[in-house]
């Protein structure tokens, strides 16, 4: 079976543009460019926070970003 694309949506309630900037910066390889493996990415505020939405090509390609670099690095930040 091929693999099939696998949208994310993240809402952070009270998120902001300054928070949101500083998370791509931590998780992307660089300014206009996207992980491996994610194929879209777009953003902006929403009522009461921050919208983040992200296609990668497969589940598996979001799993590998989530827990290879998202969430260590998410984590690093916080502590």
């Amino acid at each position: 079976m091929e693999a099939a694309p696998y949208g994310v949506v993240h809402f952070f309630p009270g998120g902001t543009k300054d928070q949101y900037e500083a998370s791509i910066a931590a998780v992307h390889p660089g300014e206009g460019l996207l992980p491996d493996g994610q194929t879209f990415h777009a953003a902006g505020p929403s009522a009461g926070g921050w919208t983040i939405m992200a296609v990668h090509e497969s589940k598996e390609s979001w799993e590998k970003f989530r827990d290879g670099i998202l969430m260590p690095r998410m984590q690093a930040g916080i502590e």
